[in-house]
């Protein structure tokens, strides 16, 4: 019986280290779920999706005593924090409404530990692709990274998918 290869295989055979290769099977494991939340789940009684963003809170108003402390409403901003966006629904026995809650960002803890591991390689190249129908990311070898296109500036769009697909 012939012995099935891994991701870790593939990139220890590329000359990135045991500890490192596991490490970007983690990070790779995140940004997969990450992407999963971002594209939204749900059920029979609601739905959900990570955004990101931040909430309003009310205008004071000189009618009131004390300035309210009620948020009003969620402003969408791709550099902002991330929030569950929670659609509550009702059927019919009151009205839907909408929830945000605040979360961890696990994307940028993520991000920030694979720039750190590519830092250790540096004839080598990291591609996330942000579709959860697929790998998160890939690791691009210096061999592929040799047959990138003329004027491609670093871009590794057109040739990520011949690297290494960090996968579960």
């Amino acid at each position: 019986m012939l012995a099935k290869r891994t991701c870790i295989d593939d990139l220890q055979a590329a000359g990135i280290s045991y500890e490192d290769a596991c490490a970007l099977r983690r990070i790779s494991m995140t940004l997969h779920r990450w992407h999963e939340l971002e594209c939204g789940d749900g059920n029979s009684y609601g739905s959900w999706a990570i955004v990101r963003g931040y909430k309003r809170k009310a205008i004071p108003s000189p009618e009131l005593p004390a300035p309210p402390h009620k948020f009003v409403g969620f402003v969408h901003d791709d550099d902002g924090r991330p929030y569950l966006e929670h659609h509550h629904y009702q059927h019919g026995n009151g009205k839907d409404y909408v929830t945000h809650t605040p979360m961890a960002d696990r994307e940028r803890g993520a991000l920030k530990r694979l720039d750190k591991i590519m830092t250790r390689y540096p004839d080598f190249a990291s591609y996330v692709q942000g579709d959860p129908r697929g790998c998160a990311l890939y690791i691009i070898p210096p061999n592929v990274l040799a047959r990138l296109p003329e004027g491609a500036d670093g871009d590794v769009g057109s040739i990520y998918s011949n690297g290494i697909a960090v996968y579960k």
